[in-house]
């Protein structure tokens, strides 16, 4: 039982970071208001695929909740009804969650895959939770970390809804990337409690200190990219220039630059460190590659005016560098206590 609820907490981490890739690829595309309503797209389960399915139409048969674009505005169904030759607005609403109504059939399909991939990763949660309760009278700190999980999963759907009704909101969407990241790091400890292989790895004080500090500053470093981030977004709202959506960045980004030569260096500490000390980490090496590439990407997005991909990529290198780290971390302090307990 142990190993496959193993498996299951291995997999709800795979599809979570999927839906971090999925919500990179939303905001590469511009999609997050592809669907301007939650958890509906447009009050359809599955979404339209052309604007004709949301204006009005005499004779044509509508539901409760679904919506119609209407004087560059929603509105929103009250019950089931069939149209008659003209519009009776007593049968409509306005939507007033925002004054947001465009339809574009590539956004709103790249927002909803992305909402789908989310709801696929919520219910693999609930699944992994509902197994972990036999792990109740041997130890019930996985079971509560599993419960955990899927509130925090319930939780960033809530922040999801708000991001949407916001508008995207700079604040929103940091803190709905930084309940990602909570969500990674849980799973992973959750995993390393249903680790069926024993740590061998040995304790370094240094190596220890290096990777808890990297842990706190990659978490800092992704909330200044995202502030990087909508600076850039509202530099494309306002049409300037690709080549020049950096020429005059506020300071966050000269933090964001400059910040990353610190874990750059520390990590590669880490990995002299774990060389020459013989300590074991072999995840390591593959940490210290994810971190070049973090820092690759970004050159590439100043220097390379944002090749195609570049802001993606960035950000789920980055996801998956907090995840390894937090990894690496959990790693050693279990070395730490192993060689306290003589083990």
């Amino acid at each position: 039982m142990e190993k496959r609820l193993y498996l299951f907490a291995k997999t709800s981490l795979i599809l979570v970071y999927l839906v971090i890739v999925a919500g990179a690829l939303v905001r590469m595309t511009g999609s997050g208001m592809g669907c301007p309503d939650w958890p509906k797209c447009f009050g359809y389960y599955i979404p339209p695929t052309s604007e004709e399915t949301l204006q009005w139409q005499a004779n044509r048969n509508f539901e409760k909740g679904q919506v119609i674009i209407y004087e560059q505005g929603l509105l929103v169904a009250l019950s089931d009804f069939t149209t008659s030759n003209e519009i009776d607005l007593s049968l409509w609403e306005p939507y007033t969650k925002h004054d947001y109504a465009v339809f574009n059939p590539y956004h709103t399909w790249v927002e909803f895959l992305n909402r789908l991939v989310g709801a696929i990763a919520g219910l693999a949660t609930l699944v992994l939770a509902l197994f972990s309760l036999s792990y109740w009278r041997t130890n019930k700190w996985v079971p509560l970390l599993a419960i955990a999980i899927v509130l925090g999963m319930g939780f960033q759907a809530w922040l999801g809804a708000t991001v949407v009704y916001s508008v995207l909101a700079p604040a929103k969407i940091t803190t709905h990337m930084l309940m990602a990241l909570l969500i990674v790091a849980a799973l992973i400890r959750l995993m390393q409690l249903l680790s069926p292989s024993k740590n061998s790895q040995l304790y370094h004080p240094a190596f220890h200190k290096s990777t808890a500090a990297l842990v706190v500053i990659i978490l800092l470093q992704t909330v200044f990219g995202t502030q990087v981030r909508e600076y850039v977004d509202h530099q494309l709202e306002t049409a300037v220039l690709k080549e020049n959506w950096l020429s005059a960045p506020s300071i966050i980004f000269y933090i964001h630059r400059s910040f990353s030569l610190l874990p750059l260096g520390l990590m590669i500490f880490v990995y002299w460190t774990n060389k020459k000390m013989g300590l074991g980490f072999t995840v390591v090496q593959k940490i210290l590659g994810l971190m070049v590439l973090a820092v690759l990407s970004g050159m590439a997005m100043y220097y390379i005016d944002f090749p195609w991909g570049s802001q993606p990529l960035h950000l789920v290198v980055a996801a998956l560098l907090f995840g390894g780290l937090f990894y690496l971390y959990l790693q050693s302090r279990t070395a730490k206590k192993n060689l306290h307990n003589g083990i």
